[in-house]
């Protein structure tokens, strides 16, 4: 047996609907407001910054262990220096202070050598730490930026929330007025199909925009008012208005 439910109640489906397309609408607001495509950027840029932060911290590492290695050998010939001094001024064998006087030559030409290996990679040492500090400044800048647009995103989606609210109460206030079989009919289908009512507007469904034939608009004139009639191409209840076209 065919549903059947007064002109009244169905054009209240329209009202439901609306709110279901305008809940619909605001969901999908939700999920693509621009700040989150924004900070979806932003985490694949920190990503990017932070293995570059790695990577350079990894070298300055490098860097610093070279420099200890050669800080320890400026060490170890300075303190031979020291000693074959001393052992020079307290030799009486001309023999010995020359074997002395010629390791000195060649300590002093390492110890020259090593000075300036220590002072190009010391130079190393500030240009790599140069290249942390900027790196760490835009990774700090970078977070700065993401927390302002995470407000900026909370307050976006507290704006859809209210609305949504407001929305979702007058749908509840609609769906108290319809009568259960006739609701459920219209879950069952928006479940289905997307779409629970369509209005006939000029012979037209608008839930699917496809136009009568005329033999279907012709079986819809001859129907009860209080006959629920279901659009053949969108399987929504079609509703029947003033503007329909009968």
């Amino acid at each position: 047996m065919a549903l059947k439910a007064s002109p009244d109640d169905q054009a209240l489906l329209l009202d439901l609907q609306a709110f279901d397309t305008r809940l619909a609408q605001l969901d999908h607001r939700a999920k693509s407001i621009p700040e989150i495509a924004t900070l979806a950027g932003f985490e694949k840029n920190m990503v990017a910054i932070a293995l570059t932060l790695a990577e350079q911290k990894g070298g300055l590492e490098d860097i610093t262990i070279e420099l200890k290695r050669i800080e320890s050998d400026v060490v170890v010939v300075e303190t031979r220096i020291t000693r074959d001094n001393d052992r020079v001024q307290s030799s009486s064998s001309v023999k010995d202070v020359a074997a002395l006087e010629q390791e000195l030559v060649a300590l002093r030409k390492r110890l020259g050598d090593l000075e300036e290996i220590e002072l190009a990679v010391m130079q190393r040492m500030e240009d790599q730490q140069r290249e942390v500090d900027k790196t760490s400044a835009q990774r700090d800048a970078l977070a700065s930026r993401t927390a302002e647009i995470e407000v900026e995103k909370d307050a976006s989606l507290s704006t859809v929330a209210s609305e949504r609210t407001v929305a979702a109460a007058g749908r509840r206030a609609v769906e108290e007025k319809v009568p259960a079989d006739l609701l459920a009919l219209y879950e069952k289908q928006r479940s289905r199909y997307g779409t629970g009512a369509s209005m006939l507007r000029g012979g037209v469904s608008l839930a699917s925009g496809v136009k009568l034939l005329e033999n279907e608009m012709q079986a819809i004139r001859v129907a009860s008012p209080d006959e629920v009639i279901m659009c053949a191409s969108s399987e929504a209840i079609l509703v029947r208005t003033p503007e329909s076209g009968l």
